[in-house]
């Protein structure tokens, strides 16, 4: 599945089922070789209709390319947000996010905690 797919489901789907489809794309992304990793991440998603998902796309794009020792798809440039999106907003898990949010998710104002993507 590629992110374009991906911001597809997304665009149809309700906020509770949301994890469910990162979580099955991040399944299928291990499971390719790391030749055809990047052919997954390179076209830029349409939007998804909330501005947050756009973002989170963008982020997850870059730091997966890069835990693949490649540089980001050059799309995820335009693409931050004003103000910052807790996706898992309780107070713990917060704080956890602060914390521990990789690079490309805090620099776009993204704060998901990097083992929700591991589980995810």
């Amino acid at each position: 599945m590629s992110l374009v797919r991906l911001a597809g489901l997304l665009a149809r789907s309700e906020d509770s089922s949301r994890w469910r489809l990162v979580a099955e794309f991040l399944e299928e992304y291990r499971w390719e070789p790391p030749a055809t990793r990047l052919a997954l991440l390179e076209r830029e998603p349409p939007a998804v209709g909330d501005e947050r998902w756009d973002v989170f796309l963008a982020a997850l794009a870059e730091h997966l390319a890069a835990r693949d020792g490649r540089g980001a798809p050059l799309w995820v440039e335009s693409r931050s947000l004003r103000r910052f999106w807790f996706p898992f907003n309780t107070r713990a898990a917060r704080v956890d996010a602060l914390v521990h949010a990789p690079a490309a998710f805090r620099r776009r104002g993204v704060y998901v905690a990097a083992q929700e993507l591991e589980v995810a």
